[in-house]
């Protein structure tokens, strides 16, 4: 399924600046009211500011309220998103989930989602890999390599002063 208003973001581990690019690009677009989404497959015990907006057997999804912490999604609140959500879901179960929560989210609003395993399900607008010298906790995303639009390494994120990528006509698009 190809959702063009979706920018996806995976990474080749924990720390590699899947969150900062997001709220990189949402600074670059301040006009355009993004919706972030965070998918994790690990289940942790909810923070204040975190909002039940579903909850079921399986999953459960929070939208954010704080934006003064240092958590991804009050990280992305703060960086101007609109609306950001959190998602505790098993890979099982992700398409559904992400539909449910795409139901929450204005239609041809914009929408950057860090989720590798999303890639498997959807076609997004726009597909970017992030990956950095020091990651912690390694995922295998090698199925994923040939399919992004643009890869960065975090610690050239400090070089580069636009993200080559826009928003037009309801879809996100890259410079190449």
């Amino acid at each position: 399924m190809f959702i063009p208003n979706l920018l996806l973001l995976a990474g080749t581990g924990t720390k590699s600046g899947k969150t900062t690019i997001a709220c990189r690009i949402i600074e670059q677009f301040p006009w355009l009211d993004i919706s972030a989404i965070k998918i994790t497959p690990h289940f942790h015990d909810t923070t204040t500011g975190l909002i039940p907006v579903i909850k079921n057997k399986g999953y459960s999804v929070f939208q954010e309220t704080d934006s003064e912490t240092s958590k991804d999604t009050s990280r992305m609140l703060h960086s101007g998103a609109h609306s950001v959500y959190l998602a505790q879901v098993w890979d099982d179960e992700l398409p559904k989930v992400f539909r449910e929560i795409m139901e929450l989210i204005p239609e041809n609003t914009p929408v950057i989602c860090e989720s590798p395993a999303l890639r498997n399900y959807i076609e997004p607008g726009v597909f970017i890999i992030m990956t950095a010298e020091t990651i912690n906790k390694p995922m295998n995303i090698n199925h994923l390599q040939t399919l992004p639009h643009l890869m960065f390494k975090l610690e050239d994120l400090e070089n580069i002063e636009s993200i080559p990528i826009g928003f037009e006509d309801g879809k996100w698009v890259y410079e190449v």
